[in-house]
């Protein structure tokens, strides 16, 4: 090895030790094939309990018992698929996510780490009030896409804080909430491909250029 291919590798481990201590780097493309398939299994049950023309946060379903616009809220069925799909979304990928950490070295809940939950947290929780403040006040067309868009930059805000790929996810999340938009009744179907293919397609690209081998 001559001197340049030396100080070439001596720069390429600078520079990868430099961006393990400001990214985190231990997201798993498996984390987000997880997630996906648990937002679609999710849709499924949801799905079972709302027609084609009786679709969830309209102002056609308010009435609906499945609705989480009607009622007690804690016990509508569609809250409760949300809610034991989040849990089960957020589980596998913590899994995912913790055993790549062990892999690669970098703890799981490291100074990079809390700067990246609390900058894709912030659009996310700010969010969820402006959500809520609409479904007070009967505007149930802009909270599926809402949804899409808040957690878009919410990925977007926290993609400098781990592998730069994620920013992609996050603009086209934003982008299918900018077109659920225009189709305020199938939001139901656009949460699914936003929440459930699209981290799919992400996981499987991540798991395929970083993980694989």
């Amino acid at each position: 090895m001559n001197a340049t291919q030396k100080l070439s590798n001596e720069l390429h481990d600078i520079k990868k030790m430099m961006e393990q201590s400001s990214r985190f780097i231990s997201l798993s493309g498996l984390s987000g094939i997880a997630a996906g398939v648990c937002a679609l299994i999710g849709a499924w049950f949801a799905n079972n309990f709302i027609g084609r023309d009786e679709v969830v946060l309209t102002r056609q379903s308010v009435n609906s018992p499945d609705s989480i616009l009607h009622g007690d809220f804690i016990n509508s069925r569609i809250l409760q698929i949300a809610f034991i799909t989040f849990v089960a979304a957020f589980l596998s990928a913590f899994i995912f996510t913790y055993r790549r950490s062990k892999k690669t070295n970098v703890p799981i809940w490291g100074t990079t780490a809390k700067r990246l939950m609390i900058n894709v947290s912030v659009p996310m929780i700010a969010g969820g009030i402006f959500l809520l403040a609409l479904i007070k006040d009967g505007v149930y067309d802009f909270v599926a896409p809402g949804c899409l868009i808040f957690y878009g930059l919410g990925v977007l805000n926290a993609s400098k804080y781990t592998l730069h790929e994620t920013r992609y996810l996050g603009y086209c999340e934003i982008i299918l909430g900018l077109i659920c938009l225009y189709f305020p009744g199938d939001g139901l179907y656009f949460w699914a491909a936003g929440f459930g293919i699209l981290h799919i397609v992400y996981g499987v690209f991540m798991w395929l250029k970083y993980e694989r081998n």
